[in-house]
């Protein structure tokens, strides 16, 4: 391609710079014809022998010189002449258009044309000079030319392409060979932290590819870490369900028989207990059937709020010497349609991160409203607010603590739950005086 790209700009070149080297060997032979016809001037009575004349035509290669004055018209040189001449050129009045034009005329007519070529005289505006000559030599060195500048091209072409080619084989060409072993390396063991690519400092688009590469492959082989982790994990909690299970049974058996008790603070307690027995027993059925923390259908129904809200104030474990204010603005008559049992978990996780972070003194608010078809929930709290680390990977599991020692589960189950549901929950606002969190369920 190189070759060919190269060729071609020499075919653009070569066109004008033939024809300028045709009128530069016009130019010149009138040049010469001058200098004899001011040598001839110079001789007594403008008179020279035989000889001399023709070795002065000789050396200018012309058949016959004649100069032009103002009013006059003077041979100077000539010889035999021929019958007639086959073209005109004045060197005056030569466009570049003109002079291309000329040129491949000659070259396609052919050597045996006799031309007469007038120049004018510098310095003498009203002199001119005018040479008739065979065009059979000026053929020839054009040919001879052509020649040359195709040999060049040819050198200049192959220089190129070599030095296009090495520089596209070190500049792209390795890079990308090294892009394409390393995608192999790595497909083939993921896992292993020496496929790995190293980028190196490139600013161009190769550069970006292998930035990106090696963010790409550093992120899959964490992803790919942190689900085996979760898949070791997934085991771990199968097993701790099939026994947690057993042992609810127990306390729900013995739950049972607290319910025969006729005592009002044990009838007080017994049915949160209870319902919270089977809260447990159920999640536990549910990991043990799917194998892992898969959550089910949500199942709607029509329900007031405000109860609920109550009821996951008795259960997010605040103690009697807690500092923390409750304020439920929930109204009263507000009904929700959603399942009960998955809002309230979504509600308790919030609720329990909340505490958490307030260190048990601050205030825990709770609202709802109705907005075209929608109930809006905003739980905010008077925490120190968010980190940085977790507001990046907010819902994201064993990434979106604000505690060291927490996990990231609560939210990532909320976000989970909600969206269930076809809802949406956001962080509404985190700052030194609290944070809100903002949970839209339609209807």
């Amino acid at each position: 391609m190189t070759l060919l790209f190269v060729m071609l700009a020499e075919v653009l070149i070569f066109v004008p710079s033939v024809a300028f080297f045709r009128h530069n060997y016009l130019a010149k032979k009138t040049e010469f014809a001058h200098l004899a016809t001011l040598s001839l001037l110079a001789s007594p009575d403008n008179m020279v022998s035989e000889e001399l004349k023709e070795e002065l035509l000789f050396r200018v290669g012309a058949r016959s010189v004649v100069l032009h004055g103002a009013n006059s018209r003077l041979l100077i040189l000539s010889e035999n002449m021929p019958s007639g001449v086959d073209a005109e050129f004045n060197l005056a009045n030569s466009s570049p258009r003109t002079l291309i034009e000329d040129a491949f005329m000659s070259l396609m007519i052919g050597p045996d044309r006799i031309i007469r070529i007038i120049s004018p005289i510098e310095n003498e505006p009203n002199s001119s000079l005018e040479v008739v000559i065979d065009e059979s030599p000026l053929i020839d060195a054009m040919y001879d030319y052509a020649w040359n500048i195709l040999w060049l091209s040819l050198i200049i072409s192959l220089l190129t392409a070599i030095l296009v080619y090495l520089s596209l084989h070190w500049l792209m060409v390795r890079p990308m060979r090294r892009l394409s072993e390393n995608m192999i390396s790595f497909r083939r063991a993921p896992e292993d932290p020496t496929t790995s690519l190293i980028a190196t400092a490139r600013q161009d688009e190769i550069g970006v590819a292998e930035r990106e590469l090696e963010i790409m492959q550093t992120r899959l082989r964490t992803a790919l870490k942190q689900k085996q982790h979760l898949a070791a994990l997934g085991t771990a909690v199968t097993k701790i369900s099939h026994d947690l299970r057993n042992i609810l049974s127990t306390s729900q058996i013995v739950s049972d028989s607290l319910a025969q008790i006729d005592d009002p603070k044990v009838q007080k307690i017994v049915p949160r207990l209870m319902t919270s027995i089977d809260r447990a027993i159920e999640l536990c059925s549910q990991t043990l059937k799917y194998g892992k923390a898969e959550e089910r259908e949500p199942k709607r129904e029509r329900f007031l709020l405000e109860p609920l809200v109550n009821e996951v104030k008795t259960s997010v474990g605040m103690s009697a010497s807690s500092k923390i204010i409750w304020k439920n603005d929930i109204p009263g008559g507000l009904m929700l349609n959603a399942d009960r049992d998955q809002l309230y978990r979504v509600l308790l996780n919030l609720c329990k991160n909340a505490i958490q972070a307030m260190e048990m003194e601050g205030q825990i608010e709770i609202e709802a409203r109705r907005a075209n078809s929608r109930t809006i929930l905003r739980i905010g709290d008077s925490g120190p607010g968010l980190p940085m680390k977790a507001k990046e990977h907010l819902f994201e599991p064993f990434a979106g603590s604000a505690r060291a020692e927490g996990t990231g589960l609560g939210l990532s189950i909320a976000h989970e739950l909600i969206s269930a549901h076809g809802g949406e929950i956001s962080l509404e606002r985190t700052d030194e005086s609290g944070t809100v969190f903002r949970v839209k369920i339609p209807d």
